[in-house]
């Protein structure tokens, strides 16, 4: 797993490449604090290239986005690949996270 990060205006937009799962949970977890060390409070996750997404890196989805919350921010994830949309919905997940279909449609609603 890769992860990217980009900043437009005050939102940092984290594009994950890859599985979020035991083994990378991890990594995205570094990647998700280094962000918040910045003091952003507007972050987006974009999953377009996210195929798989097991038990832990849904738990490092929601820690984070508990923290950013915490901290007065706001968390996005954008382009979720259908079984990863499916996964969230049978979670009961995407009544936690605001998801958008787009990255443009998110930073649009900041």
């Amino acid at each position: 797993m890769v992860v990217k990060d980009k900043k437009v205006g005050e939102v940092v937009v984290l594009t994950v490449d890859g599985e979020i799962n035991f083994n990378s949970s991890p990594d995205f977890r570094k990647a998700f604090l280094k962000v918040l060390d910045s003091k952003s409070q507007r972050v987006i996750v974009n999953l377009t290239n996210v195929a798989y997404v097991d038990s832990s890196g849904l738990a490092t989805l929601v820690e984070a986005h508990q923290k950013i919350k915490n901290s007065g921010g706001r968390l996005r994830l954008t382009n979720l690949t259908g079984k990863v949309k499916s996964l969230f919905e049978i979670t009961k997940l995407e009544k936690l996270f605001e998801i958008f279909p787009t990255e443009e449609e998110a930073l649009k609603m900041f």
